[in-house]
């Protein structure tokens, strides 16, 4: 620490500026994480710190009308370091800018933002690191701000990213626990499940191989079977591919690839949960930590890691087994899932006010069944399981942007039923094919396109020469505002249902995000009041053309709150 004259130049500094930068060092992992040492810079004068000295700083953090400029706000609030509305988080002011990069370390943000600062110094590593990225915060700040404003992004990052972050952190904070015993029969079981599906193989193999090698894979399938590739497999030194989609389209050619597309949903279902999830509990909470990431995905959904929870089968047998091992811990007494039902469908009814879907949710009637009944011309009583089932693949594959292919692939249709199929929803479905029309032809003349808060995502793509990139682009920007819509709203929701359960001092809190659905762990005597408020701030938090609606579901397991 400099001496007393050095720090008041300092705050006289950042007063005057109004902003300071501030760089630390952390080490650990949720929920201990540490601090190690900062540093702050001001009118280009630098000042180092240890924790110990942090309560020197109290008045600067606290106060209000200073910005502080830093690179990922989350550690801090870890440490206990809170900035409250006054902080300048760069690495998320560079996604919502560009939210397709996907690098927002700061050697890169200094790349393209201040090509005549030395990036490469950007790497020293200790104390003088953390001094250089102090001085990158401080010149980052009023460009990135800049760009923020013209872009009309301030906004939707001071009263959404911003708020979330707290949000993001208390829920990593708190983790979920697993019971580990169970997780443990669960391996055991599914261990011996792959044991009997790998005999299986090799039985309709004649022969051991390695499963996991795709050439041996390949040779066993093309060359000792004799099966035929499909259509447009190309082949490469190791053999023809025999990756996802190719087996896919071969399913049904030989009892073979049924038992090896099994084999792998399970392989990957264990390692990727089982076995990580085992080494991810923290020994002191025995709490799984999960990390909720805000600048991953380019339409502004969460994704999270250390475990995945993401890509848990959602509607599966499978999913539900994973799900059943995270319970409540000594304290509380159930999970509650809250889950918006059909959200992606309502935006879409609001953003196209298409009169069969306003129709269908303004009277609660199952959208799906009414597509049916417009696209089949079928009374919507004579509406059978199978026209309900292509309805709702049309539906969705709609909001994603699908093809004819693609629906042909979903359906085990031709590619023109699948056609067929489109045309006629779009006739019947007008104002959806208006909607989205209109969507590309703006994207096209803008190069963008926004969600319902002003989310921008850029499509350099779509005014490529190149029919695939441009028709990918097409795609998105047909996706995009529909599905960030969808985030924006659920990150809104997040923050009205924590604030709304700290206003009432609940004990009950938010545990986990994934995709529509929220996680909270209730205490008996809370659980109504809690399925009042979460109800209200999540149903509320936006009015729409439609009504939004949850399911609410409480049970001693996630799988059985489901």
């Amino acid at each position: 620490m400099k001496d007393e004259a050095a720090k008041k130049s300092f705050v006289e500094k950042a007063n005057a500026q109004g902003f300071f930068s501030i760089a630390a060092s952390f080490s650990g992992k949720v929920p201990d994480v540490k601090a190690a040492h900062f540093a702050l810079c001001a009118g280009g004068e630098i000042l180092l710190a240890e924790e110990a000295d942090l309560p020197f700083f109290s008045p600067l953090f606290e106060n209000e009308t200073l910005r502080k400029v830093v690179h990922d706000y989350k550690p801090f609030l870890h440490c206990g370091i809170n900035f409250s509305s006054a902080c300048f988080d760069v690495s998320l002011t560079a996604y919502l800018l560009n939210p397709g990069t996907a690098q927002y370390d700061l050697s890169s943000l200094a790349s393209r933002y201040l090509p005549s600062m030395i990036a490469s110094e950007a790497t020293k590593e200790g104390t003088e690191e953390t001094v250089w990225h102090a001085m990158l915060l401080e010149k980052l700040y009023p460009v990135l701000k800049k760009s923020l404003e013209r872009q009309r992004l301030l906004s939707l990052y001071e009263t959404m990213e911003l708020p979330l972050v707290e949000v993001l952190a208390a829920m990593e904070k708190a983790g979920i626990y697993i019971n580990r015993t169970a997780l443990h029969e669960k391996s055991r079981e599914i261990s011996a499940h792959i044991n009997a599906l790998t005999a299986e193989i090799y039985d309709l193999a004649r022969g051991e191989f390695n499963i996991n090698s795709p050439k041996q894979l390949s040779s066993v399938l093309f060359e000792r079977l004799e099966l035929q590739p499909p259509m447009g497999t190309k082949k490469t030194k190791t053999g023809y591919s025999t990756n996802a989609e190719v087996l896919e389209a071969m399913r049904f050619a030989h009892p073979i690839l049924e038992k090896i597309l099994s084999y792998r949903f399970w392989m990957k279902l264990q390692s990727t949960y089982l076995d990580s999830m085992e080494e991810l509990i923290s020994p002191r909470t025995q709490r799984i930590h999960t990390r909720f990431n805000q600048t991953v995905t380019a339409t502004g959904r969460l994704s999270s890691s250390e475990p995945n929870l993401q890509n848990i089968p959602v509607r599966t047998e499978e999913g539900r087994q994973i799900r059943a091992l995270f319970e409540p811990s000594d304290g509380y007494d159930a999970l509650m899932s809250a889950d918006y039902s059909q959200i992606e469908l309502r935006i879409l009814a609001h953003l196209s006010q298409d009169k069969n879907f306003l129709e269908a949710f303004l009277h609660g009637q199952d959208i799906h069944a009414r597509t049916a009944s417009e696209v089949f011309d079928v009374p919507m009583e004579q509406v059978t399981a199978d026209l309900r089932r292509k309805a709702k693949a049309v539906n969705f594959g709609i909001v994603y942007g699908i093809s004819d292919y693609g629906l042909s692939k979903d359906l085990h249709i031709s590619r023109q039923e699948a056609a067929d199929y489109i045309a006629s929803y779009f006739e019947k479905c007008s104002g959806v094919k208006n909607f989205l029309d209109k969507i590309v032809e703006k994207a096209h003349d803008d190069g963008f396109v926004t969600t319902i808060f002003g989310r921008r995502r850029d499509l350099p793509a779509i005014k490529s020469s190149n029919y695939n990139q441009r028709t990918l682009a097409e795609r998105m920007a047909m996706n995009t505002p529909i599905q960030g819509s969808a985030a924006d709203i659920i990150k809104l929701a997040m923050i009205k249902t924590y604030h709304a359960l700290n206003e009432h001092s609940l004990k009950s809190r938010i545990l986990l995000q994934v995709h529509d659905e929220l996680v909270l762990e209730t205490v008996k005597e809370e659980e109504a009041q809690v399925a009042e408020l979460v109800r209200h701030a999540m149903e509320n938090v936006v009015q729409l053309s439609v009504p939004l609606f949850i399911d609410i579901h409480t049970g001693k397991n996630w799988a059985a709150a489901k």
